[in-house]
């Protein structure tokens, strides 16, 4: 009993000691191990379900994805799917967006200022079919999540807008692209951060030579974090202070495909996204910012072709959307997890 309170002790001060200092990391983490709580399969019916992103809006979840035939290939016709939930155990069609000829791919969510679901995704052709046809990222909006709005082109043509995160009423996005117009995977590719008001007319704050899928967060005193993947090489790590033209870098030594990043109401940062050491699979990873160290401490059940974690906290659970062909078909699948 005595060890117990004395233990507990240890923590207030800690966590004082963290917020007191200004400290982005934390000082002491709670014992035991994460555990998840369960893993569900909660779509399959397309030939391809991949590459998800999830939200919870107006009491109900929603989790987008794309559907497709395969993960990559000439002539596929790929669509955005939106499901929905009232208890993350039975999910149901909320929508099909789709264009004639077009691959759309990678769905973003994210909640506006003014509480309408926003959806983000990027929308290639077939260049032989489609010659005259561009590769861009668009946005389309929604008050229920059901009945979308037309979309809007975001962003620059022929860059990939990857993901965005709304801060204080802006939204605030990162993007890559080849060069002088060049398709996004032609080299020497760049990354731009972006900023908007409404999430339709995005302004370019800064450019560099990172570049590739991300995930931003941000602070309570504004400073900025982005994880970038950097294909084929290692996943970097840029803070920045307002107005986020500066940035400094750190290399995290490990690569990370599809990250997605949280932060624990304890103040620990959760990042999810696809390893490859020894073989591919999603896992979740600690992150401390300061010493820009990623550290695996759970693996979804997962591998092969996976990945692209969407992750919302809520009720003491972080909930992960990924995908994964482990049991043979690509299919969506929703993991809780819960923290000590």
């Amino acid at each position: 009993m005595l060890q117990n309170i004395y233990f507990s002790q240890l923590i207030i001060i800690a966590f004082t000691l963290h917020f007191a200092s200004g400290c982005s990391c934390i000082v002491a983490r709670p014992k035991g191990a994460p555990e998840v709580v369960s893993v569900k399969k909660i779509w399959d019916q397309a030939p391809y379900n991949s590459f998800t992103d999830l939200a919870f809006f107006n009491g109900k979840w929603f989790c987008a994805f794309r559907e497709g035939n395969t993960h990559w290939g000439k002539g596929d016709c790929g669509k955005v799917r939106i499901i929905y939930s009232t208890d993350g155990e039975t999910w149901e069609s909320a929508a099909l967006l789709s264009e004639e000829g077009a691959d759309l791919r990678d769905a973003k969510l994210s909640i506006t200022p003014d509480n309408r679901l926003m959806l983000l995704y990027f929308r290639r052709f077939n260049p032989t079919a489609y010659p005259e046809k561009h590769e861009q990222s668009f946005t389309r909006f929604s008050k229920d999540g059901f009945t979308w709005d037309e979309p809007n082109l975001a962003g620059t043509t022929e860059r990939w807008l990857w993901r965005v995160a709304w801060h204080k009423g802006v939204a605030y996005g990162f993007d890559y692209g080849g060069p002088d117009g060049a398709p996004p995977f032609q080299a020497p590719r760049t990354g731009r951060f972006y900023s908007s008001d409404d999430g339709i007319h995005f302004k370019t704050i800064f450019e560099c030579e990172h570049a590739g899928e991300s995930a931003i967060f941000f602070l309570e005193d504004d400073t900025a974090l982005l994880l970038i993947r950097s294909e084929g090489d290692n996943a970097v790590l840029g803070t920045a202070r307002p107005p986020y033209a500066n940035w400094e870098w750190k290399d995290l030594k490990r690569r990370l495909g599809g990250p997605q990043m949280i932060r624990l109401p304890d103040g620990r940062f959760v990042v999810g996204g696809r390893l490859y050491e020894e073989r591919a699979r999603t896992s979740l990873l600690w992150l401390d910012p300061d010493k820009g160290t990623l550290e695996e401490f759970l693996t979804l059940p997962s591998g092969g072709d996976t990945s692209y974690p969407g992750m919302v906290y809520k009720d003491g659970m972080l909930w992960v959307s990924y995908y994964s062909s482990h049991e043979g078909k690509t299919s969506i699948y929703l993991a809780k997890v819960k923290f000590p």
